[in-house]
């Protein structure tokens, strides 16, 4: 498989990468399918309509309930799913982590406890490998640790070093898994993920050491955990120069509209974030002018759609009155609706940007794309 650079401009960069399922156009937002289901009632169909490109799921959740066997015997993602474009797993590190509480750290893993039923688990770089091969995903995310910002120096560098040396275990596993007859894709590649808080002798020496593996891909994890916006941009200006030129970069778990336009003009090609969908759950909707929030009384006998001109499945039939009412009500098919429109807004967005980069004119997009949001 190849990561193509197919024009630059600045540091921005549009591409294509090749995969066992298709080849995805870059940048690109991944729709985040945790348990293989986008929250909000949305289908693979859906997500074809608004023309998702990667899918998401996440190895933690799916390996808890139904479990990898079930998914496996089943076709893997792609075939349970019934979705046929790309899919990438999660390691479940961050879920796992994000388990302060219920979790013991040691060089062989991590023993947690079930946010289901408080079963008593344990996952190695190894385990995590092995269920992503079940799941049949396209690209399977390193076993690594997400630090909290802030926290103390000794440490970071500690995790830093334990998260290379799972990183090995994960590379030598996937090979071993991908070699297997029964395996359910053996295309699936390996990304390696980049750690270090917001320390840059940390975040550069972890990021030579990864990237000297030839991996498929890198992604920069441990962002937009703490750290300030402006201490997020900091970071990608110094790490991104740093990474493989020849590979997709991912920033983990980002974010805002704004968060992924300057991510691309810094050289990142892959996204990622649940905000969409949660936000479209609670009635706040993504324009080209802003945010707005449904809820308001002042949109109670608004004719319009959301957005002027938007071309969601949502906005060319309903109106915003009727949208507001559907909440207040606490109707079930609002929370699709806000989902519905929200996804299609960032995967727009991001064919806007894939064709302001085509056509040599990102900068001009960039400054429009805030001139509209200081206008509405």
């Amino acid at each position: 498989m190849a990561f193509a650079i197919i024009r630059r401009e600045g540091k921005a960069r549009r591409g294509r990468f090749e995969t066992a399922h298709g080849t995805v156009e870059t940048p690109v937002f991944m729709n985040v399918a945790t348990q293989g289901a986008i929250k909000g009632g949305l289908n693979s169909e859906d997500l074809e309509r608004l023309d998702c490109r990667v899918a998401l799921c996440n190895t933690y959740h799916l390996h808890l309930r139904p479990g990898e066997d079930v998914i496996k015997s089943l076709g893997g993602l792609h075939g349970f799913m019934d979705w046929r474009l790309p899919i990438l797993t999660d390691s479940g590190g961050f879920q796992i982590f994000s388990l302060a509480s219920l979790r013991k750290i040691t060089e062989e893993g991590v023993a947690f406890r079930s946010h289901i039923d408080g079963a008593k688990i344990f996952m190695s770089p190894e385990d995590s490998i092995r269920i992503q091969s079940g799941l049949g995903s396209d690209i399977a995310m390193a076993f690594d640790e997400c630090v909290k910002i802030p926290s103390p120096r000794e440490y970071i560098a500690e995790s830093c070093e334990r998260t290379y040396r799972w990183l090995l275990r994960c590379k030598e596993e996937l090979r071993r898994m991908n070699e297997r007859e029964d395996t359910v894709n053996r295309g699936q590649q390996l990304f390696g993920i980049n750690q270090g808080g917001i320390d840059r002798e940390l975040r550069l020496s972890h990021m030579a050491k990864i990237a000297e593996l030839d991996l498929p891909g890198y992604a920069v994890g441990g962002l937009a955990v703490g750290e300030s916006t402006e201490e997020m941009y900091a970071t990608l200006d110094y790490l991104v120069p740093e990474m493989p030129e020849d590979k997709p970069r991912y920033l983990m778990g980002v974010g805002t509209p704004e968060n992924i336009v300057e991510g691309v003009a810094r050289g990142i090609d892959f996204f990622d974030c649940v905000m969409p969908a949660r936000n479209g759950r609670h009635a706040k909707f993504f324009t080209h002018g802003g945010t707005m929030n449904l809820k308001n009384e002042k949109y109670a006998r608004d004719e319009r759609p959301i957005e002027e001109g938007c071309g969601c499945p949502v906005c060319r039939r309903y109106s915003r009155a009727y949208i507001r009412h559907l909440f207040k009500a606490e109707e079930i098919m609002a929370l699709r609706f806000g989902v519905l429109h929200n996804l299609w807004y960032y995967n727009h967005l991001m064919e806007e940007i894939r064709n302001a980069l085509a056509d040599g004119r990102f900068a001009e997009f960039r400054r429009e794309f805030y001139r509209q949001r200081e206008n509405d």
